[in-house]
């Protein structure tokens, strides 16, 4: 005895067409046969909610099953694949296997006219920061696809020609039918193209295309930093049977500096101080990128040290950082002075120390009479927690 068809799609009587479309396409997927290892069981399932929904996605056959049940619809090939709702289930494993299985249901996107594009390539570039704060021409050498010249990327002799495959009959793909759907693929003998090459050129052994290095200049913007990226359209490899060029991608990292770090726009550089010129204050050079204003053929300019500096204090330049890539925004230089401790003193510089010393009071030190301040206190409360314990 044949179920309801509602039943087997497990819908109710009332369902509009949408939920009778989400219905099948559960159901279909989950039993498929090639997704149960060819189960019979599956397999029967398969079938008979392919018939159910063949009939009730079928207005005039929904409504002579809704009158008269099973035998309003008999006859009416419903539950072949030659009935009158083939097309739309067709339709439906096109969307529903597509993704999973590519275009072999045909559900794929459609395979482009005329060449193929060549393939993109990347390119690791590594520059100083010097190249990256003033811009740059590097020349590269990138190994690619180009077309082949003897024989104008078809591949063939001089003389000959391509001819139209006979698997395919020039389309570029083969199609077989499996019951109620049919399955497409791309060609196995001319691998897509249509075209078979009988007599192949020489130079590229009829692939139309060889493999050389090219030397290209690359312009690099300044302001550029670790993972900026360039492209140089139709760079890239050459397409098959002389199709468009590729791009090509420059990925840019920058080699680390010895005297300067960067954070964003700014560029830091932590520079000593002679004691002396902290205790009086002063002026000292500091290193800085070709190109800033007040800076002389030396790249270096003159930082203030104001009078009593210690370690750790920060001068910042204003502009004379790392140019923004996309405005005319400009960084600092951020100069971190350390105090430097003079070593080796002579005997008379050690005794002017000693007595420099004898002069100085809480005034001169007022970071470490503040610190030793607040050891006392520790101190205290460590003692007197213990008496009073």
């Amino acid at each position: 005895m044949q179920r309801d068809y509602y039943e087997v799609l497990g819908v109710a009587r009332s369902c509009s067409e949408a939920e009778l479309k989400s219905a099948f396409r559960k159901l279909a997927m989950e039993h498929h046969p090639d997704r149960n290892g060819g189960c019979e069981e599956a397999e029967g399932r398969f079938k008979e909610i392919n018939e159910a929904y063949s009939v009730l996605s079928d207005a005039q056959k929904r409504a002579a099953y809704d009158r008269f049940g099973h035998a309003g619809v008999n006859g009416m090939n419903g539950g072949g694949a030659n009935g009158a709702g083939f097309a739309d289930v067709h339709d439906i494993f096109n969307e529903v296997f597509g993704q999973a299985f590519g275009d072999m249901f045909g559900g794929g996107r459609q395979r482009q006219s005329g060449p193929a594009r060549g393939q993109d390539l990347r390119y690791d570039l590594e520059i100083t920061l010097e190249q990256a704060y003033a811009g740059a021409e590097v020349e590269i050498s990138v190994p690619a696809a180009l077309t082949c010249e003897a024989c104008e990327g078809s591949g063939c002799a001089p003389g000959s020609s391509p001819t139209t495959c006979n698997a395919c009959h020039g389309a570029g793909r083969v199609r077989a039918s499996q019951g109620f759907f049919s399955i497409e693929r791309t060609c196995p003998r001319c691998g897509g193209f249509g075209k078979l090459v009988l007599d192949p050129c020489h130079e590229c052994r009829g692939n139309g295309q060889v493999r050389r290095e090219r030397t290209l200049q690359v312009r690099i913007p300044a302001g550029v930093d670790d993972g900026s990226r360039i492209r140089l359209a139709g760079e890239g490899d050459a397409g098959p049977q002389s199709g468009p060029r590729g791009d090509l991608y420059i990925f840019l990292s920058v080699r680390p500096h010895d005297l300067f770090e960067r954070d964003g726009l700014d560029l830091l550089c932590t520079m000593p101080v002679p004691m002396a010129t902290a205790v009086l204050g002063g002026e000292i050079e500091a290193p800085c990128l070709l190109g800033g204003e007040n800076c002389d053929g030396n790249c270096k300019i003159k930082v203030k040290v104001p009078e009593g500096a210690q370690t750790g204090k920060t001068v910042r330049l204003k502009g004379r950082g790392m140019p923004s890539l996309r405005s005319r925004e400009r960084g600092d230089l951020v100069v971190e002075l350390f105090v430097e401790t003079p070593t080796k003193l002579t005997t008379r510089q050690k005794e002017l120390m000693r007595e420099f010393s004898g002069l100085c009071g809480e005034q001169q030190h007022p970071q470490s009479t503040g610190f030793f301040k607040k050891a006392r206190r520790f101190w205290e409360d460590i003692t007197s927690g213990e008496a009073r314990a």
